[in-house]
């Protein structure tokens, strides 16, 4: 956006009535040209899994105005599909964010008032309730209001297809599309909740609808599971990160037949400042500050957390020697599937994963004869993965991850679910407890049967229009060094998915280039060899880089040094670009 652009912008919002509400915060920054830009030189990006972003006043900020831009582009193309589709209707789902309730509510108010069937969860929800609702409702689409585990200054619009997966990237195209040709945010209609509510256009979620998610959930594991797996044996300590697991955690481990469930009391208070965490992300080790406290004085076996909006989850196991170590989410993926496949009777079971996922998981379901899937990082890509499998009837869905801490065991919804995956990890910390094991001494277990490895990622943090530029840049640098990132050492493959290739090691060293038919086009290098491999991939969500990093070893702790070394090597190279 040219400069003129981004100020006219400016002087609009600060002046037309239209954003009156936005005017004394605009105001305030009157005097601070840099800001003015950040607010107005672009507008949110809207992707396969929505928009995110700061909250506050300005095109390239998450407020009012742009949720009902947003949702009237997708109010027009739920009514493009006609009829059939407005009557099925949208469901809509918030978390404890601050302003989450006052999106949803506007993304319901427009919805209804473009005559779009509309259902509204009364109270906060987790995400694969959400997911649940789209299923069980039959909707047309969803809209969960979230940003997850971003820090409180984020909030975020999610989108739902008709599976209950996160839109496919073809619809958010055509929705895109439709925003574009929004050009004068003025003549965006409004409308009132309240009195679309009280005529009937918008109706809340029947309760019927959590207690059938619940029932579905807790039938994930066989109906003896606290006999055969001494759950009643297990204590727990459980926090929700002031989010929308509060209600749902202690009710599902108690229909589990957990013995002992102690709640961190100060975090189950729903709260979008989360006064008591820096983030509120069950990857961070300072979010289970009060729950070590807790654990020690019961002696806990286990600490589990879900960050806000219930879609992703963290443990923390006791050790041997009394203390607690943080399970990573790649450690949680292959205990879980692990479990999933030893309970597992279906036929032809297949598991999925992601491309930055642990390598591990592949050779779990090759040593157990399970069909594995590897897809693109991104929970869409799992939900794509059921959707296609199942509805041909080509196998049976039994487990997926991500390494960020998502997990889903079922295909009743398409999303991360951070309700069952608490459920499922206290059942598999019971069971191995009931075989005098710990879950650290579960993964020995694995690694004894399949090999150890051992992941890791970092991000470059790059903030901003000039952040924006450099990512290009950097992801243009590494792309042109081709299979020369290590210099002598040459990956087996590697792949460029922008470019849509594969490149393949030949006898006499030369790479041969193929069109990459596994994973759609994305801005992603992945590059594997022999024991190693690692991937850049700048976030959807986030102004970063991230970068991961995989390797084996005849140990943990060899896999573990491997890629300590590994990371270094690569950065380095990174940073001399």
């Amino acid at each position: 956006m040219a400069d003129n652009t981004f100020m006219k912008e400016y002087k609009i919002w600060s002046s037309d009535e239209y954003f009156l509400q936005y005017r004394d915060e605009l105001n305030a920054v009157s005097g601070d040209p840099e800001e003015i830009r950040d607010r107005f030189y672009k507008e949110l990006d809207f992707g396969t899994a929505g928009i995110r972003g700061v909250m506050g006043a300005g095109l390239n900020r998450l407020n009012t105005v742009i949720v009902r831009k947003v949702s009237t582009a997708i109010a027009r193309f739920i009514r493009s599909k006609g009829s059939s589709a407005m009557k099925s209707g949208v469901v809509i789902g918030y978390d404890s964010r601050i302003n989450s309730d006052v999106f949803s509510k506007e993304a319901a108010s427009v919805f209804a008032g473009y005559g779009i069937k509309t259902y509204y969860h009364s109270e906060i929800s987790p995400v694969p309730l959400l997911s649940y609702s789209v299923r069980n409702l039959k909707c047309a689409m969803g809209v969960m209001i979230t940003a997850s585990h971003n820090p409180k200054e984020y909030n975020g619009y999610k989108v739902y297809g008709p599976d209950g997966a996160q839109l496919s990237p073809e619809d958010s195209d055509v929705i895109t599309g439709k925003m574009k040709r929004i050009v004068d945010l003025t003549k965006l209609k409004s409308f009132d909740f309240d009195e679309l509510l009280k005529e009937g256009k918008i109706e809340y979620c029947p309760q019927t609808v959590k207690d059938t998610y619940m029932k579905t959930v807790r039938e994930l594991l066989p109906e003896d599971c606290a006999e055969r797996s001494g759950t009643g044996a297990l204590k727990v300590v459980y926090t929700a990160l002031h989010g929308a697991g509060a209600k749902f955690v202690p009710e599902i481990l108690k229909m589990t037949g957990i013995g002992t469930v102690k709640t961190v009391k100060a975090q189950m208070v729903p709260d979008g400042s989360f006064p008591t965490v820096p983030v509120p992300n069950p990857e961070n080790a300072d979010v289970y500050k009060l729950a070590l406290k807790e654990a020690k004085k019961i002696g806990a076996d286990i600490i589990i957390a879900t960050d806000p909006d219930s879609d992703r989850t963290g443990a923390c196991v006791k050790r041997e020697d009394g203390e607690y170590q943080l399970l990573t989410g790649n450690e949680i993926g292959e205990i879980l599937l692990m479990r999933r496949i030893k309970l597992n009777r279906s036929p032809k079971p297949f598991a999925v994963s992601t491309l930055v996922s642990t390598r591990v998981a592949g050779l779990i379901c090759e040593a157990e004869n399970v069909q594995y899937i590897d897809v693109l990082t991104g929970f869409k890509f799992i939900g794509e993965q059921i959707k296609l499998r199942e509805e041909n009837g080509d196998g049976k869905f039994i487990f997926g991850f991500e390494e960020s801490y998502g997990y889903l065991a079922g295909s009743y919804c398409r999303d991360k679910d951070a309700v069952a995956s608490c459920m499922l990890i206290c059942e598999a910390a019971a069971y191995y407890k009931s075989r005098g094991m710990s879950l650290i001494s579960a993964l020995d277990e694995i690694y004894a049967k399949v090999g150890a490895q051992h992941e890791i990622q970092t991000s470059l943090v790059l903030s901003g229009e000039s952040g924006a530029i450099e990512m290009k840049r950097i992801m243009s640098a590494v792309r042109g060094l081709r299979e020369n990132v290590l210099g002598d050492a040459k990956p087996e493959f590697y792949l460029d998915l922008k470019e849509n290739r594969r490149y393949v090691k030949t006898k006499n060293g030369s790479f041969r280039a193929y069109e990459e038919k596994e994973f759609p086009v994305s801005d992603v290098l992945y590059y594997s060899y022999d024991n190693f491999w690692f991937c850049l991939r700048p976030s959807g969500t986030e102004p970063k880089i991230k970068v991961y990093f995989g390797a084996g070893g005849a140990s943990k702790q060899e896999a573990v040094n491997n890629t300590a070394e590994l990371k270094k090597r690569v950065m380095d190279r990174i940073k001399a670009l």
